[in-house]
């Protein structure tokens, strides 16, 4: 990894087949430790099962309320502070239970590449 500033592009955020919006702020080859990433679902959506193979991920809630479901623990809500833990190849998904939108910053060790993503809804 170089020193660098990455600024934020608002015009690359993209919706998924996931169900969310995504703005990849760093995931890059020279950076291939971390990624992190702007997650944006609007109100009343729910993401899909979905699991990282080879990849831990973390969600820190920016803003809004959600309720997780991750592995085996019982649904949980979350609100803007939380962080949420997610161990490689570990089912989860999220949904926006709130009046807004759901804003989280979604953190990928290693950094995320599409092969490793599994879709795993029914």
């Amino acid at each position: 990894m170089k020193e660098s500033i990455r600024r934020i592009d608002p015009g690359a955020e993209h919706f998924t087949a996931e169900r969310c919006f995504i703005n990849e702020l760093s995931n890059t080859p020279g950076d291939p430790e971390v990624s992190i990433a702007r997650a944006r679902i609007e109100q009343g959506v729910v993401t899909r099962w979905h699991r990282l193979a080879g990849t831990a991920e973390r969600y820190v809630i920016l803003h809004g309320r959600g309720r997780v479901e991750v592995g085996d623990l019982a649904p949980q809500e979350v609100e803007a502070g939380d962080v949420v833990l997610i161990p490689s190849s570990c089912r989860q998904r999220i949904a926006n239970v709130g009046a807004g939108d759901l804003v989280f910053l979604a953190i990928c060790t290693p950094r995320f590449v599409p092969e490793a993503y599994e879709d795993i809804d029914d």
